[in-house]
C-alpha cells in the first residue's frame, strides 16, 4: 500500500467518481501537514489510517466541555479562570457492511484502485470489521480528523473559505464507548451492522 501523500489523499476522495470533499472523518496514528497548509493522515491506510465510510453515518454530534475554575467574589459577581475546551464526539452507523471490499484493495500512489475487489459501502471507506479492528489496537489516544464547514478557524480573507475539499480539524482522541451489533446476515459477501461510538478528546 503507498504511503499517504496529498495526492493518494485526493485521489482516494474521489473513489467511484464522488464528489472531491472527503469522507467526514479519518482515524490515525499520525499525521502531517502538507506543502498546501492542511492535515492528512499520514503512513499507510488500513495500517496507520482508516478513512471512515459515510454509508448510512448519523449527525456527527459535538459537545464541549469547559474547563474552568469558577468562583462567586465577595462583591457578588463570578469570576472564572478558563483553563481550555475539550470536545466529546459520537456518531452511528445503520446497516453498514462489515467488510469494505470483497478482498484487499490495492492503491496507486494517486490513490485509485488497481485491482477490482467488490466495494460493498458506498465509498469505500471503513466497514464494521476495520472499525472493531481499530478499536481493539487502539487502548490509547489517536487521531481523528473532521472534514466540516470551519473556515472561522482559518486566516481572514478570501482564502478563508476554500477549505472544504480538506480535513480542517484534528482532535487527539480516546475511545470513551464503542458498541456493535449484527443487524442482518445479508448472505456470502458481508453482514450488516449497527455500529455506534462515542470519543473524547485528549
Amino acid at each position: 500500500m503507498p504511503a499517504s501523500t496529498s495526492t493518494y489523499i485526493s485521489g482516494r476522495w474521489d473513489l467511484r467518481g464522488l464528489r472531491k470533499r472527503p469522507q467526514a472523518i479519518a482515524w490515525a496514528d499520525a499525521t502531517e501537514l502538507t506543502n498546501d497548509n492542511y492535515f492528512i493522515p499520514s503512513g499507510n491506510e488500513w495500517e496507520d489510517f482508516i478513512i471512515l465510510s459515510d454509508h448510512n453515518r448519523s449527525e456527527i454530534d459535538i459537545s464541549s466541555q469547559r474547563i474552568e475554575n469558577k468562583q462567586r467574589m465577595i462583591n457578588g459577581t463570578m469570576r472564572s479562570y478558563h483553563i481550555a475546551d475539550k470536545n466529546k464526539f459520537s456518531f452511528s452507523w445503520e446497516m453498514l457492511p462489515s467488510r469494505a471490499y470483497s478482498s484487499t484493495p490495492e492503491y496507486s500512489a494517486g490513490g485509485k484502485l488497481t485491482n477490482s475487489p467488490e466495494i460493498f459501502t458506498v465509498d469505500g471507506g471503513a466497514g464494521g470489521v476495520e472499525l472493531v479492528d481499530w478499536y481493539n489496537n487502539h487502548p490509547g489516544p489517536f487521531y481523528m480528523l473532521v472534514a466540516y464547514d470551519r473556515y472561522d478557524i482559518f486566516p481572514s480573507g478570501s482564502v478563508q473559505y476554500q477549505h472544504l475539499a480538506q480535513y480542517n480539524i484534528v482532535h487527539q482522541v480516546f475511545f470513551s464507548s464503542f458498541e456493535k451489533s449484527v443487524r442482518r446476515r445479508a448472505g456470502l459477501n458481508f453482514d450488516f451492522w449497527n455500529v455506534s461510538v462515542s470519543l473524547e478528546e485528549v
